[in-house]
């Protein structure tokens, strides 16, 4: 199942992407009630199975109905596919391609850092290019997306604590972020972390560590690669971080990116994102996220 949070009147609002368009699923509710079916994204998710089961169930039935709460997904103002995240977790340097461009060792584990709130941002919307930096990079990211509360779990069993995934743009102001030892600053500027179009259920997606990932630059493919290159995979991912603290529904796990964004070129050829550059990620099984960069 694809969920996707739209906007309207200022309101967000869940859809499910179908065949036959996009269920708005509170107005379907209001013309075809039906008791246990979640309206926002956080409710599914955290409701567990039986709420993905019973939105699943109810989403196929209404849009086999069709009428008014079928919306097209072209005219619709996207909001982030997941609005308020718990966690912002970050692995750094794990692809392995990326580690060598960038001459960096290797990682023995993997790399944990955050981002906050103030950079979920959504498909469609500009990406602000801050004031304080001249060196905004991009950065083609799987996230993971948490659906039961997970502690101490193992890597066997660390993939049936993930409701599902999405694209992500970990978008990077370089200048900032190795300004210190701590990547904090360079990550966490206002709406540097585009997310969406879609949740996609683990269950739609299979296999997260064989799912080919891009990163395309104004119809220039910039990264090309495929998350089997991961040096710690996702289920090695979740059960790492379960063992130092809590996961809880709803938080969010940046997993790392491949190769070919700006910093791992040499310093001659390094040319970073300007004002009206149009940026595409694009994950297997999870559509393409696209975003405009703007001059602040």
């Amino acid at each position: 199942m694809k969920l996707l949070t739209f906007i309207e009147n200022g309101r967000q609002r869940l859809g499910v992407k179908t065949g036959q368009g996009v269920v708005d699923v509170a107005r379907a509710l209001q013309a075809v009630p039906e008791a246990g079916v979640a309206q926002t994204v956080h409710e599914v998710i955290e409701g567990g199975q039986a709420a993905q089961a019973a939105l699943e169930q109810y989403a196929a039935k209404v849009s086999a109905q069709g009428g008014e709460f079928l919306l097209d997904e072209s005219k619709l103002t996207y909001g982030p596919c997941v609005p308020n995240p718990g966690k912002i977790i970050c692995v750094g340097l794990n692809y392995r391609k990326h580690a060598e461009e960038t001459g960096a060792k290797i990682p023995e584990y993997p790399i944990l850092f955050n981002k906050f709130n103030n950079t979920v941002n959504a498909h469609g919307h500009d990406v602000p290019l801050p004031k304080v930096s001249s060196k905004v990079d991009y950065e083609a990211e799987l996230v993971i997306v948490i659906g039961k509360t997970a502690k101490y779990v193992s890597k066997e069993n660390a993939l049936d604590y993930v409701f599902g995934y999405c694209n992500v743009n970990d978008v990077s102001a370089r200048d900032l972020q190795l300004r210190t030892h701590q990547w904090l600053l360079g990550k966490s500027c206002d709406g540097f972390s585009p997310l969406g179009p879609y949740l996609v259920t683990a269950d739609e997606v299979g296999n997260p560590n064989e799912l080919a990932i891009r990163c395309i630059v104004n119809g220039e493919v910039r990264q090309n690669s495929n998350t089997a290159d991961m040096i710690f995979h996702c289920d090695e991912i979740v059960s790492y971080i379960s063992q130092h603290m809590t996961l809880s529904p709803g938080d969010i796990i940046l997993t790392g990116t491949p190769e070919g964004v700006v910093l791992g070129l040499p310093e001659e050829k390094q040319v970073y994102l300007k004002d009206g550059d149009v940026v595409t990620i694009e994950i297997e099984k999870l559509g393409s996220l696209t975003n405009r960069f703007v001059a602040e």
